[in-house]
């Protein structure tokens, strides 16, 4: 059998149908298949190369690292010097406030932790989280996502949940002394790239420091310049009292993170010990990959560039077939007619080498979140080739 059969029938499936391209090569803002095709990567593996694939900088530091050491203990139990270096790093560009970081191995380990840590630092059991938001698959992350259609299969999930609406005013009514934390985007994702609305993020902050509940922003698929600043809750005019961080944190490689403060962090090392313990979290190679995208994202001063990228790129999706495009740096959504019409575009686009995909909860909109890398001839590209298929439909 072929490494198509084989995958078939030997790697769990997620769908009954995958794209199935089977891609021997990437770098920089492309990747290239068994038969030799190149494709230009308009997502970025979901928002995870946002210095593009494969950057030389990362893959010496994997190189480097895994020469000197790789697993050694479980996590926090060792002075690992690619963790001490990242998380002084990371927190070295955050405020005073989020100085604390404990590393996982992806964004939904993070969202985990994080909803543990809330749970354990205010004493309370309620969580708020919002419609159409996507946390991750595993059960607690589940249970804060936002769509009952994924949820609802895998019923009873974590009790205390209350689902609010993004944006709107009166959900804030429903933030009360019992609720541990408000778990929210800085900017929704799956659902189609929606910004909140200044004064309602505002609202939502202040409201939480009323009545005492953490604040927890999601900034696993948006933050690390994804938006023209290293943090989308810049823009916001807002601090978090958590941060969760995933996707790109690793440069490629498997790393997510719950950033806070030392008090808050600190309730994790008592009643009980080791309240919240990881094998493999914070893996000395991937913290090693982490921290060199991370120099690399601020100083080739790659996120300077995003927003005119951002602002070529709605200069040329110009097509009557597209309702709206809605962004916020390279994060967009290209609303269509339908899902229907969306997948026969994003077939043609693959068909036509340039890799783009569709968003869980807003399926009739194509995803752009290319590495921050993309250049201006490429931008040009991706949109013509994205408006002939429009043609084509």
């Amino acid at each position: 059998m072929n490494n198509r059969q084989l995958f078939l029938q030997h790697v769990a499936q997620t769908s009954d149908a995958p794209l199935a391209l089977e891609i021997v090569k990437a770098e920089g803002m492309y990747m290239w298949d068994a038969g030799g095709k190149q494709y230009l990567d308009l997502i970025a593996g979901i928002s995870v190369c946002n210095v593009g694939h494969c950057h030389p900088a990362v893959v010496k530091a994997i190189q480097e690292q895994a020469q000197q050491y790789m697993h050694l203990l479980v996590y926090g139990e060792f002075v690992q010097s690619p963790q001490v270096a990242f998380a002084t790093a990371l927190s070295g560009h955050l405020p005073e406030n989020l100085s604390t970081v404990y590393f996982t191995n992806s964004g939904a380990e993070a969202v985990e932790g994080a909803m543990k840590l809330a749970k354990r630092y205010t004493g309370r059991t309620e969580i708020a989280a919002f419609n159409r938001a996507y946390h991750g698959s595993t059960q607690g992350a589940l249970s804060i996502l936002g769509d009952e259609y994924w949820r609802n299969a895998y019923r009873p999930l974590l009790p205390g949940i209350h689902h609010l609406e993004y944006n709107d005013f009166r959900s804030l009514d429903a933030i009360t002394d019992k609720t541990a934390a408000v778990i929210a985007e800085s900017i929704q994702g799956e659902g189609g790239v929606i910004v909140p609305q200044p004064e309602w993020i505002h609202a939502l902050r202040e409201k939480c420091t009323a009545t005492g509940t953490l604040l927890i922003l999601d900034e696993i698929q948006c933050g690390l310049g994804r938006n023209g600043t290293l943090w989308a809750f810049e823009q916001l005019g807002i601090i978090p009292d958590i941060l969760l961080l995933g996707k790109a944190l690793g440069g490629g490689m498997p790393l997510g993170a719950f950033i806070s403060s030392h008090d808050i962090m600190w309730s994790l090392t008592n009643n009980p010990v080791l309240g919240h313990i990881t094998t493999f979290g914070g893996h000395p190679v991937n913290c090693a990959a982490g921290l060199a995208s991370f120099n690399a994202l601020l100083e080739a001063d790659i996120i300077k560039d995003v927003k005119s990228k951002e602002q070529l790129f709605l200069q040329h999706l110009k097509h009557p077939a597209i309702k709206a495009v809605r962004s916020k740096g390279l994060m967009m959504a290209v609303e269509l007619e339908n899902f229907a019409v969306n997948k026969k575009t994003i077939d043609y686009c693959i068909e036509h080498g340039i890799l783009t995909d569709w968003f869980l909860f807003a399926p009739e909109c194509m995803r752009i979140a290319p590495p921050l890398i993309i250049t201006a001839e490429e931008i040009i590209k991706a949109c013509k080739v994205i408006c002939d298929g429009l043609d084509n439909v």
